[in-house]
């Protein structure tokens, strides 16, 4: 595909602005929040009134567009490490939430509170608990790893991951790593009503059960880069048992999340939720983790799909194709009551746009060439810098309906950013 080398200038500054206006500084406070106490800057989802709060996954997933300083990557994984739960689980009082020893918070307040569930800001007894999940959210453990893998491949140095206030760094992670419930065959992150996670954070208004797919690609990927620590770390080991977890993973994906029935499209899980995942198949097919006939059918329906306009929008993805939807009401066969169409149950993101392009670039690039062009137009039409009645970035929108939700939002353009540099960087693009 060609990418327009003005058409990325623009992506390159509405992110750098985007980025700019989500940093809370030291003694700020935004959108009702906390005052910011942590001592230094932390870069929030976006900015507006949207989630006055540091959020591990936003921050992970935004970093590699390269505009967050390198004080402020280090002070989010310092932060991330001091929030971390002790090594005892903790049986919260309101009897309905469960947080692991070593589990890692779903975001942080700015006054340092440890929140571990979605869906809330309480930092206290009364957090998690259905609809929000049992445990905390499964990808956050693995983003605390990229997060140090971001550091210590910008800097060259491991000494960081040896230092910590009585637990190494490195400790924090393999520890992390080890904190989510898997299926030990398979190597795939797996949940049970009893002891429900949300496996991705841009799924936590969906109830999903059974071995799940996307938080299983996350693990493989960090386990990947965890072999790549170990191995600067001299630990040799446990590289290896990093190396065998990704190639297990990799083994069992197509037997656990193929299924006739999904039309092509890999499932989101197993049990409830056992529907065609659009984010999940492109984010797997970016990783180039699917054998090779896999990966084409994948690529065949998803082409398919885009051409009957069943899952991009403006250049934003959905994250079941319409013509799968659970019913007339939702997309999901079961959320937290979101209605149809909207956030997670149907409204098309940005967030995945960048994985969709890198899917497609090479085997279709008219295809890849037609979606980056829409989005940007999207981008264009509606830049937050324009005046404040404009708000893209959105978090996400709809078709026809005119909803949207959360301007100004960073990883609709940090993440699709990060990868469109590097296709065009590489020649791809």
């Amino acid at each position: 595909m060609k990418i327009d080398p003005a058409a990325l200038e623009f992506l390159r500054g509405i992110t750098e602005a985007t980025v700019e206006g989500s940093r809370v500084r030291a003694g700020e406070r935004v959108a009702g929040s906390p005052m910011n106490t942590t001592g230094k800057t932390l870069v929030r989802p976006g900015g507006r009134q949207a989630y006055p709060a540091y959020w591990v996954r936003d921050f992970a997933m935004s970093m590699d567009a390269g505009f967050m300083t390198a004080e402020e990557v280090q002070h989010a994984l310092a932060m991330t490490a001091r929030t971390q739960n002790g090594d005892q689980e903790r049986r919260l009082r309101n009897g309905a939430a469960i947080v692991p020893a070593w589990a890692i918070v779903d975001h942080m307040n700015f006054d340092g509170g440890k929140v571990y569930f979605p869906g809330t800001y309480s930092a206290g007894e009364d957090q998690g608990g259905e609809p929000f999940g049992v445990l905390p959210p499964a990808g956050d453990h693995y983003y605390f790893g990229e997060i140090a893998h971001y550091i210590w491949k910008k800097t060259g140095s491991a000494d960081f991951l040896k230092q910590g206030d009585g637990v190494s760094m490195i400790d924090r992670l393999h520890r992390a790593f080890a904190a989510v419930d898997v299926d030990e065959k398979t190597g795939i992150v797996s949940t049970t009503p009893a002891r429900r996670a949300v496996g991705f954070g841009f799924y936590d208004s969906v109830y999903i059960v059974g071995d799940l797919l996307f938080p299983s690609l996350l693990r493989y990927r960090v386990a990947g880069l965890m072999a790549e620590i170990c191995g600067v770390m001299d630990d040799k080991a446990r590289g290896v048992e990093y190396v065998a977890i990704a190639a297990r993973i990799r083994e069992n994906l197509p037997r656990v999340f193929v299924d006739p029935a999904a039309d092509g499209w890999l499932i989101a899980s197993t049990e409830t939720g056992r529907q065609p995942d659009v984010w999940g198949t492109i984010y797997a097919l970016y990783l180039n983790v699917l054998p090779d006939d896999v990966a084409k059918g994948a690529r065949e329906t998803l082409v398919k799909a885009i051409g009957k306009g069943t899952v991009t929008h403006k250049g934003g993805v959905r994250h079941i194709p319409t013509d799968h939807d659970h019913s007339p009401e939702t997309a999901w066969q079961q959320t937290c009551g979101v209605p149809r169409g909207q956030y997670q149950n149907g409204a098309y993101w940005h967030t995945a746009t960048g994985w969709l392009i890198g899917a497609l670039a090479e085997s279709h690039p008219e295809v890849a060439g037609r979606i980056f062009d829409e989005f940007i137009a999207a981008l264009r039409e509606d830049d937050f810098r324009i005046g404040p009645e404009h708000g893209a970035p959105w978090e996400c929108f709809a078709k026809g309906t005119g909803y949207r939700q959360n301007p100004i939002y960073m990883a609709s353009v940090a993440v699709p950013y990060a990868i469109l540099r590097d296709m065009a960087a590489a020649g791809q693009g």
